[in-house]
């Protein structure tokens, strides 16, 4: 049997209906589940769902019963979760996970959560309750975890018995919980990674987990400090060569403790900064993973440095594996001096920096020379505290900020032509200094346009927490197809699948209009699936180089609006009007331009070569044309430069959405902008297109 069994047990619950339930013969047991942090169980979302709309309404609804006793919980967070109480799921989708809170439960022994995704494929032993055999009593079963996909795992070898669902999956190369079981197929057992957890950090409520995580790393290095017999570290230290080099499970309970303490990271962005940093160092100058992860934590940005491979042919895997973790510890400590969001408790910098300067003699000497670069300015801070009562090191700013200023990474959504009658490829990628681009999800077989908004908002949000990092914010670019240059993106809110628009606060961060928040800007896809034309890279210098100015994208709109009766300009007129407009013009136009004449307009615009271009995508009944291109005009002189009018693009779209602005900055509502610059992805990469149609 698995050596974690006799371990595992203590942690293990069952849950069932509170009352009658908690005797062991009873007739309504529900499922399993197991704790993470004192007070803190976790398991399935369909094993708590048994327990009906009482469960959903926040109610101590949930018995769990453990080693050490009884007691009630309530599901904190879960997904899926019923939009009302009373719904009767008849199938839960993934990731199907609920965190519960068991207050009368923080003496249960916790189980050791993996800070990473499973390597696959791994040896596991999986534990649960069931009474599949009559009586109801702990099983467990030994078997092989293979990929299912991003989400799920396949448990192949052993098949989970009926009861056993929310029960904990644990590897047995590494003694850590990978997964947790989610039930049985046809023929084999799935489970979901605990990875799932990132899903739960999103939802209203969701940052309680950082106080979970924090309890979990309290709990264990107190263990492991007391040195009792049923201690996860020991027992991972048993599995482990003696004398085999790397970060140990004792140096393991210590550093994570310590970074624990810390204030979390601001997304997965942050972390993914700091180690792609030391990958840079470690591995390789240009480094850059082809696999992007979703770390909430300090402690999955150290697991994600397990495993390195040596590129340089220079150290074993488990010496770079210390190398790593060491060096990016050290540059999380530099990195959170700054306390740009919230200050460390008193001495957790000190007590990091101290705990890393001793253990940098295990590192190679020019990374143990890094190290010490790097806290230099925490070991050499003025006092103990700032005396403003949180107790943060007094620390120049100066000697510790780093050069970071922008996000980790820019959005790069895509949409295809259509295809499939109105089918709309999509994908949503990272894209890095504007040249090198990561791709994160995507549809080629695509979706209708009505759908677009409702599709892409998940994918968009989850690129956009990797992409940011700390106060740094990722812009959107939008590669579009010409007939979609009027879809209002700027204007969509990233608020969860299926819920209420009205019940989200437009002025709450997250759930922000994109365009309120961050920058959001639309490039064209027909031409930047091909090499640029030399008058494209003529416009864009001298809008890099400034200054600007509006042009009439359309000559008769400035001065006369959309009347019918206005004589329109000639496709050649406007052509040679654009091609030959002074250095840094601008087209600019008070309408739409997805289709007729702002369409055509626009066409001969792109032809020219022009970088940028300015209009109102909200239609063209309006009486205000002359103001509009004034306006603009105006604007456009002030933001001075290609860069400039890219930096203030947010912030005209917050004034315009203000009523007490609106005298100054009511005709920029609906206001939409390409900005194209040439040599940027995707040309050189594979174009979105559908698959071709089936017979």
């Amino acid at each position: 049997m698995s050596a974690f069994q006799g371990i595992v047990r203590p942690s293990l619950a069952r849950i069932v209906e509170p009352g009658g339930g908690y005797e062991q013969h009873g007739d309504h047991y529900w499922g399993s589940g197991f704790f993470i942090a004192p007070g803190w169980l976790l398991t399935c979302a369909h094993v708590v769902g048994k327990g009906g709309a009482a469960v959903w309404r926040n109610e101590d609804a949930v018995g769990v019963v453990w080693q050490g006793g009884t007691a009630t919980g309530r599901v904190v967070l879960a997904k899926p979760r019923p939009s009302v109480p009373e719904e009767n799921r008849p199938r839960w989708e993934l990731p199907d996970i609920a965190l519960v809170h068991v207050p009368g439960a923080r003496d249960a022994p916790c189980v050791w959560l993996s800070e990473r995704p499973p390597s696959i494929p791994a040896e596991i032993s999986l534990h649960g309750w069931s009474r599949e055999t009559g009586d109801l009593g702990v099983r467990d079963g030994l078997g092989t975890a293979q990929a299912l996909d991003t989400s799920a795992l396949l448990l192949t070898g052993i098949l989970p018995v009926e009861g056993v669902s929310g029960g904990p999956v644990v590897d047995r190369e590494s003694g850590a919980v990978v997964a947790l079981v989610k039930g049985v197929g046809r023929s084999e057992g799935a489970a979901v990674p605990v990875t799932a957890l990132h899903e739960l950090y999103d939802l209203p409520g969701g940052d309680v987990l950082h106080t979970v995580l924090r309890e979990h790393e309290r709990h264990h290095l107190r263990r492991y400090r007391a040195g009792g017999p049923d201690d996860w570290t020991r027992a991972q230290l048993r599995l482990r060569t003696r004398g085999a080099p790397g970060l140990t499970p004792d140096l393991r309970v210590h550093l994570y403790g310590l970074l624990a303490e810390l204030p979390p990271p601001s997304g997965p962005g942050e972390v993914m900064d700091l180690v792609h940093e030391v990958k840079c160092r470690v591995l390789a100058d240009d480094y850059r993973s082809p696999i992007e992860y979703d770390p909430r934590t300090w402690r999955e940005g150290a697991g994600l440095l397990h495993d390195l491979p040596d590129i340089r042919g220079t150290a074993n895997s488990r010496e770079l594996d210390l190398d790593a973790v060491l060096l990016y510890a050290a540059k999380v400590a530099r990195h959170t001096t700054l306390a740009r969001r919230e200050a460390a408790p008193a001495g957790v910098l000190r007590d990091l920096a101290d705990w890393l300067t001793y253990r940098s003699g295990m590192a190679r000497g020019p990374i143990a020379e890094e190290i010490a670069l790097a806290l230099a300015p925490i070991l050499n801070g003025n006092g103990n505290g700032n005396g403003n009562g949180n107790g943060a090191h007094a620390l120049s700013v100066a000697s510790v900020r780093e050069a970071r200023p922008q996000a980790r990474a820019d959005v790069l959504v895509e949409i295809g032509d259509p295809g499939y009658g109105d089918r709309y490829p999509w994908s949503v990628k990272l894209l890095f200094d504007g040249r090198d681009v990561s791709p994160l999800d995507g549809d080629d077989r695509g979706v209708p346009r009505s759908r677009l908004r409702e599709t892409l908002r998940e994918p968009l949000a989850d690129a956009l927490r990797k992409g940011d990092s700390g106060e740094n914010l990722a812009a959107v670019e939008a590669l579009l197809p010409r007939q979609l240059f009027d879809e209002p993106l700027d204007a969509w809110r990233l608020i969860p699948d299926g819920a209420d628009e009205d019940v989200y606060d437009e002025w709450d961060p997250p759930y922000m209009p994109l365009g309120r928040r961050r920058v959001v800007v639309i490039r064209d896809r027909r031409r930047n699936v091909r090499d640029a034309i030399p008058e494209w890279r003529r416009m864009w210098s001298a809008a890099a180089d400034g200054p600007l100015a509006a042009v009439p994208l359309r000559d008769e709109a400035a001065m006369s609006g959309h009347a019918p009766s206005v004589r329109r300009e000639s496709k050649p007129a406007a052509f040679g009007r654009l091609m030959g407009a002074e250095r840094g013009s601008v087209p600019v136009y008070c309408g739409h331009v997805g289709h007729g004449d702002g369409f055509a307009a626009m066409a001969t615009a792109l032809a020219a070569g022009h970088p940028l271009v300015l209009w109102r995508r909200n239609g063209q009944n309006h009486s205000d044309c002359q103001e509009f291109h004034r306006r603009a005009g105006g604007f456009l002189a002030k933001a001075g430069s290609a860069a400039g009018l890219r930096d203030r693009i947010q912030e005209l779209r917050v004034h315009a959405s203000a009523p007490e602005l609106a005298v100054d900055s009511g005709w920029a509502d609906g206001v939409a902008f390409l900005f194209d610059p040439p040599d940027r992805p995707p040309y050189g990469t594979e174009a979105v297109s559908p698959p071709p149609m089936e017979n």
